[in-house]
């Protein structure tokens, strides 16, 4: 097996780069074969970055990464073995398939087991724009992260300490190919900057801060704007209430709404199916949400965070709707836990890509809507894990504001919001037009008519 030396692939350019992970893949599933493998698949990926972190003005790390990764499962029959390396020597490569291999061997036969049916692989790669490199020099991201930190610092004399700021940039390049001909190239960045504030004294002190992160270096908001949005956020949590028990609307800023698509779209996952572990089992074409409801994936999203032509099996991804008119569309498939559902795979294997929930109104933003909401509770912060997948009973830690005559008043911290996943898809009244564009799912800030607070008092 011949392949390229690692020094000669972080030398070239990153077309070349993709052209050795093709090779490298190739090469593998040729060995694969010539061992009796029915079928097979290979993931070749690197990823190089920048990572700074500062605090109170003084470097506190520097790291350079660069990372590979080669991923090879086989298939004999429906008998399926995978085995992984970093390493690109020859014999370690030709060591990973013959380890596969002797795994595939020795497991059971599994009905579901093979790679995506061959029509329905990916055919056109459309431009998406997700590769936009940053020549960013460690001198260069100190500078950026200390600016941020700073910014935040001097804002109010009530900041009285930090957790750090950092500033980061990576790339990644992926190659995924399988026995049916198909090589499927990805390539993408990331960039970021943040910081974490510290205001307060003693058993009076509150933690917040505030990110900004992009695929593309222009795309990113201005590192002392970042620091004096954190040092805002700090400063608003001063001197917390707790709230009396009692049920109320509850308003979801648009950083925290996006976990309660994230609960959807673990329920309707194919995995949580086929196990019979979602309180959504049976429930396509039923009706979820109410009938404004719109939930749809844009895959092909120019820069967007999760583009792409192919998901995780080689099969061609496509714009669809997953709620349409409040009524639940769809799963969320790959081919595996397609035929284990006797269903068709969506082209969801690894999940999701491009989420854009519409909003109810437009023009609508978090104000507006708590003007909407009247007298309630506005959660900026969620802790804990209180979801149960199986039930949809739902009880999180939570922190944000006392809202009354649609004013937000003071902040709170210390309360636990509870209810029932189902009965809370139900009861949105509302989804702004103010979406918070740091996440693959595009949603504003989201009204729920009513849901337990426990508070202290």
């Amino acid at each position: 097996m011949n392949v390229i030396a690692p020094e000669a692939a972080v030398a070239a350019g990153p077309e070349a780069r993709l052209e050795q992970l093709a090779d490298i893949s190739q090469q593998l599933l040729d060995h694969a074969r010539r061992l009796g493998a029915s079928q097979a698949e290979v993931s070749c990926s690197e990823d190089r970055g920048l990572d700074v972190n500062v605090r109170l003005g003084e470097v506190e790390t520097v790291e350079s990464t660069a990372d590979r990764g080669i991923a090879v499962t086989v298939y004999f029959g429906k008998r399926k073995g995978s085995a992984s390396t970093a390493d690109l020597q020859p014999s370690s490569l030709v060591a990973t398939v013959e380890q596969a291999c002797a795994i595939a061997r020795h497991t059971e036969d599994d009905a579901a087991a093979g790679l995506a049916d061959a029509d329905l692989m990916a055919r056109e790669f459309p431009e998406l724009d997700s590769w936009h490199p940053w020549a960013l020099q460690a001198d260069q991201a100190i500078d950026l992260a200390l600016a941020c930190e700073a910014a935040g610092r001097d804002s109010d004399a009530r900041i009285s300490n930090t957790d750090g700021a950092s500033a980061s940039t990576g790339q990644s390049l992926s190659v995924y190919a399988n026995s049916h001909g198909f090589f499927g190239r990805e390539r993408g960045t990331h960039h970021s900057i943040s910081v974490a504030l510290i205001a307060g004294q003693g058993d009076g002190m509150q933690r917040d801060g505030w990110y900004t992160s992009a695929l593309a270096r222009e795309d990113l908001e201005d590192p002392a704007a970042v620091g004096r949005k954190a040092a805002e956020r700090t400063i608003a949590r001063l001197q917390p209430r707790s709230m009396a028990t009692s049920s109320m609307p509850v308003l979801f800023a648009p950083e925290v709404a996006r976990s309660l698509v994230g609960h959807l779209l673990s329920a309707i996952s194919g995995g949580a199916l086929y196990r019979q572990s979602s309180f959504l089992l049976d429930s396509l074409g039923t009706s979820l949400f109410p009938a404004w409801m719109q939930i749809d994936e844009l895959p092909h999203l120019r820069r967007g965070r999760r583009s792409a032509a192919f998901d995780g099996d080689g099969v061609a991804t496509r714009t669809s709707a997953i709620v349409r008119d409040g009524v639940l569309q769809r799963y969320i498939l790959g081919s595996y836990s397609a035929r284990k559902l006797g269903l068709q795979t969506t082209g969801n294997a690894g999940g999701v890509h491009n989420l854009q929930v519409a909003a109810s109104a437009p023009g609508l933003d978090l104000h507006a809507i708590a003007r909407q909401m009247g007298t309630g509770l506005l959660v900026t912060e969620l802790m804990g894990q209180g979801v149960n997948g199986v039930t949809g009973d739902y009880s999180r830690g939570a922190g944000g504001f006392r809202v009354e005559n649609g004013e937000i008043l003071y902040p709170v911290d210390g309360i636990t919001i509870a209810g029932n996943l189902r009965d809370m898809f139900q009861s949105i009244e509302a989804i702004g037009s103010d979406v918070d564009p740091r996440s693959h799912v595009a949603i504003g800030s989201l009204l729920i008519g009513k849901m337990t607070v426990a508070g202290n008092d």
